[in-house]
């Protein structure tokens, strides 16, 4: 009974070393998107342009998600434990030096190191769960604790930066970092050990600049289009991302150890499954980024309250990431991915009757429908990922997961905020390229800014519907090709497979 118990039941060690991981875990994903409701502040601040400010937002998101695989492939070849160590610090600086930022341009430069620390700390910090959780369904149940602090990061990032906001100087969103990263860095030497991979290969350089390089090269192309209207130089610098992102997928299937194993994408359900990573975090951000300009610059909202009523929705999205794993085991992974985008899709269908006036309720509604879709996502994807490939890869089967979640959290802003963007500079007043820089300007009559509120309003229209359009699509094609049982059981973890049972790491 002893030895059951044992087998059955983490020891303190496994316990307090997934409590200090969630640690980082919780503040990477939680500075993807607790800007939302501090942008306001921070254009009063420093007075970036349309353009830095979204660079401000979104260059954390692309640094975190385009350098995942490539530090999920060192951490699998160097020591794990060593590559969170050097995140973490490098995490603090970044923070410290953002928060005290005299001009946008620094405090782009610090976010985008906070991103590069950021990318070394996710998939080493999944694979150390492995270590600590060698049995199959005790390593499930903390992915899906670790999905659920990944989750509530992004879901509470915008109520803890408007409750600091409403008290503090927005550099404070920032400062809020350091004291976890302190505790992380005293305690993880100790509870944490060393983990490394056999037969991983050297990670290949051309591979990690074509990935990063192609990313920013095209969303600087879409984000200048959609701003500015149509001009050479965005057209020539789309393109040669476009074609660096090729040459990066071309190349992976060539190389001996590609930083991302496309091969993985011939299972049906996988490749649904990562889309489901992706689409969600866009939508997500997006609509989250967008909503808390509506509620400040529209209704008038305080930040505080516009944090507030972000509370639903973000209970919500944390206790389906929680519950998901047990859903799964009831329902299978076809019907929890299918409902995944129809809640999503219906929560965000449900912004379109907001109008300048009125819209409080309709928020709310949307933030909690929508949050079933987004907690799904989250622990479907993670756990799929993991289980998906051999032990000694999961430092870098985490990395696909996380990069899905992270690349889609910065498309959304990049691509469906430049939708939204190119509506306001078609339809507002044109007297300056946002909302709240309008607001701003001397002198401004009620019917101009009447104006601006409407063009805006329309844009968060245009932005939800194609995203709401978009995860109808993916849930019709998940209703459609996937078939039941998929992947053996319907309700079976991945992380259950016997081959798959066993870590090659050092204790």
């Amino acid at each position: 009974m002893t030895r059951q118990r044992a087998h059955t039941s983490p020891g303190l060690r496994a316990r307090l070393g997934l409590a200090v991981v969630l640690g980082p875990v919780l503040l990477v994903s939680m500075d993807g998107s607790i800007l939302f409701l501090a942008m306001p502040s921070i254009t009063d601040a420093i007075s970036p342009t349309a353009d830095q400010a979204l660079w401000i937002l979104d260059i954390y998101g692309f640094a975190v998600g385009s350098l995942l695989v490539a530090f999920g492939s060192i951490g699998d070849r160097y020591g794990r434990l060593k590559l969170l160590m050097t995140g973490a610090a490098v995490f603090g600086i970044g923070s410290a030096g953002a928060a005290f930022a005299p001009n946008p341009e620094l405090l782009i430069a610090c976010r985008a190191l906070m991103g590069v620390a950021g990318a070394t700390l996710l998939p080493s910090a999944l694979a150390v769960l492995s270590e600590l959780f060698p049995d199959p369904k005790q390593r499930a149940r903390a992915i899906g604790i670790f999905a659920a602090a990944f989750a509530a990061g992004f879901a509470i990032g915008p109520v803890v930066g408007g409750t600091l906001l409403g008290q503090f100087w927005w550099g404070s969103v920032f400062l809020v970092n350091l004291p976890v990263i302190a505790v992380f860095l005293v305690l993880a030497p100790i509870l944490l050990r060393e983990v490394r991979a056999t037969g991983t290969g050297r990670v290949d350089p051309v591979s990690v600049v074509a990935s990063a390089g192609g990313l920013l090269l095209t969303i600087y192309g879409v984000k200048h289009l959609a701003a500015d209207g149509f001009s050479v130089l965005p057209v020539v610098t789309g393109l040669l991302g476009l074609t660096a992102l090729t040459a990066f997928v071309l190349r992976q299937r060539h190389l001996e150890h590609p930083l991302i194993d496309f091969s993985l994408f011939r299972d049906r359900t996988f490749t649904i499954a990562i889309i489901t990573g992706l689409l969600p975090l866009a939508a997500w951000s997006a609509a989250a980024y967008l909503s808390g300009i509506y509620l400040q610059s529209v209704l008038g909202l305080s930040v505080l309250n516009a944090a507030l009523l972000a509370l639903p929705g973000a209970a919500v999205l944390t206790v389906t990431c929680v519950v998901t794993p047990a859903i799964v085991e009831r329902i299978g992974r076809k019907a929890a991915l299918v409902t995944c985008h129809f809640t999503v899709a219906g929560g965000l269908l449900l912004l379109l009757p907001t109008t300048i006036t009125d819209g409080i309720g309709w928020y709310v509604a949307s933030t909690v429908i929508a949050g079933v879709g987004y907690g799904i996502s989250f622990s479907v994807v993670a756990d799929t990922a993991v289980g998906a490939v051999p032990a000694e890869r999961a430092g870098s089967a985490g990395a696909v997961a996380e990069t899905s979640n992270e690349i889609g959290n910065a498309l959304g802003i990049a691509i469906l905020g430049s939708l939204a963007a190119l509506v306001f500079r078609l339809q507002g007043p044109d007297l300056a390229p946002t909302l709240d820089e309008t607001r701003q300007l001397p002198d401004l009559v009620p019917a101009a800014l009447q104006d601006a509120q409407g063009a805006f309003v329309t844009g968060l229209h245009a932005a939800v519907a194609v995203a709401g359009l978009l995860h109808a699509a993916l849930g019709t094609v998940a209703l459609r090709r996937l078939s039941e049982p998929t992947a053996g059981d319907p309700g079976r973890s991945t992380t259950d497979v016997p081959a798959r049972e066993h870590l090659a790491g050092t204790p």
